[in-house]
């Protein structure tokens, strides 16, 4: 049977995007974004933006995804637009970037967390990172159900600390004052700079929305439910979001909050103690833990696939696979990149790298709903992007605007991943093909 069966219903595709996008960002982007802003309004107003935008986003790509419900979703919808050169950049970009580039975020932002609970030397940084990243790729080269278990847990660990923290801090008796207007950057801060950073670094918080397009092929109705799933999945964490990002700045002042790496672990200490703090800082721990898992899991089966179809050179190394049916070579790979960008980069430094990589990407996949419709204007679409082309254009519109403002004020790491990317043609063998003839 080579086709895949249509078991997923609404429910599943709502928790995937929820699962999916509710990770480490929530937890540690409050640092960046109000030491960015300088100000609780407009950083409150950069979660609510880039929720807007990410709501855009995922209504337009739900176009493509209910009338092109095939498995690899972006990269599928890419080459129908713009070819197979295009399509061959995206997943290049994710194998050499954007996974890499998670894996090794998510590791050291882990590690941070590990020596403020242990309150071990800075020493330990690196060794922790590197344990983490590895230990976790090589329980998945024992087969994807383990990489499963794992996942499972850590969807539940990660949402009771966002629970708790919510809950307890919206209702503590002796809270730090909101102020919510004017909406303003703070001082030396320009507006337009302070929420083009911050909208940069909430972007990296929503990331993983797009994974549910990749399940349209194993969805019972896509039409139907695929819409559905996305929306109303990002509106809830938006709304999560925001009352969190509420919960810190009620029991932290803001210059506590400003690039405190460790606010969520802080903002638990304050509310339930020494200990308590400590069992939701494990809680966190167990939730990156996951979410490099799961990163880990996807991302090896990258350089897998486009080796099945011949895009990339030494097909038999990286489609070779082990006793557990995991190509171990593509992992490998991942994991050396990963540990190479653990050397050079900070947690930021990361995640800004791969949001304004993958935008580009997302970016150009928003036009192609524009673009499809004036190229194949039979094609079936059972949904259609509400309010177009309004709705589209906000999504382009704010990924353009990430795009310009990270090219503008961060210069060198906007043409590093430029450059990085556009490596990958070195490596494309249909472009090999065409220099032979």
């Amino acid at each position: 049977m080579s086709e895949l069966k249509r078991t997923i219903g609404f429910m599943p595709a709502f928790m995937t995007v929820i699962g999916s996008v509710i990770g480490a960002g929530v937890f540690f982007k409050a640092a960046v974004i109000y030491k960015t802003t300088g100000t609780m309004s407009l950083g409150l107003l950069a979660w609510v933006l880039a929720g807007i935008i990410t709501i855009c986003a995922g209504l337009t790509v739900a176009e493509l995804a209910a009338s092109i419900p095939e498995v690899g979703g972006m990269v599928v919808w890419i080459e129908r637009t713009y070819g197979k050169t295009a399509a061959f950049l995206l997943g290049w970009a994710q194998s050499v970037i954007y996974f890499p580039a998670m894996i090794a975020a998510l590791a050291v932002i882990f590690s941070t967390q590990v020596l403020n609970l242990l309150n071990l030397d800075k020493t330990w940084h690196l060794p922790i990172a590197i344990a983490a990243a590895t230990s976790l790729m090589f329980l998945n080269f024992l087969g994807g159900k383990i990489g499963g278990m794992i996942q499972t847990v850590a969807t539940i660990c990660k949402l009771i600390p966002l629970i708790v923290i919510i809950a307890f801090g919206l209702f503590q008796s002796d809270s730090q004052p909101l102020q919510l207007f004017p909406v303003e950057a703070g001082k030396d801060i320009s507006f337009a700079s302070g929420l083009g950073g911050a909208l940069l670094a909430a972007m990296f918080a929503y990331e993983g929305w797009t994974n549910v397009g990749s399940m349209a092929g194993e969805m019972k109705n896509p039409k139907r439910d695929l819409p559905r799933a996305i929306f109303l999945g990002l509106a809830v964490v938006m709304v999560v979001y925001v009352l969190i990002n509420v919960a810190y700045l009620m029991t932290l002042p803001l210059d506590h909050v400003a690039g405190n790496q460790t606010v969520a672990s802080d903002v638990a200490a304050k509310l339930f103690g020494g200990i308590g703090g400590k069992i939701i800082t494990i809680g966190i721990l167990i939730s990156v833990y996951g979410a490099i898992n799961g990163f880990s899991m996807a991302g090896i089966r990258v350089p897998y696939a486009m080796a099945k179809s011949e895009q990339i050179p030494f097909k038999n190394v990286w489609t070779k696979l082990n006793k557990g049916a995991v190509p171990v070579n593509a992992g490998l790979l991942l994991l050396v990149i990963a540990f190479l960008m653990m050397l050079t980069g900070s947690f930021d430094m990361l995640t800004d790298l791969l949001v304004f990589v993958m935008w580009f990407f997302y970016t150009v996949t928003f036009l192609a709903v524009i673009i499809l419709r004036k190229k194949e204007p039979n094609l079936e679409r059972p949904y259609r992007v509400p309010l177009y082309p309004i709705v589209p254009i906000i999504a382009i519109l704010g990924g353009v605007y990430t795009l310009v403002s990270t090219l503008i004020s961060q210069t060198s790491l906007a043409m590093g991943g430029i450059a990085l990317t556009l490596i990958g043609l070195l490596f494309y063998t249909e472009l090999h093909k065409k220099f032979k003839k």
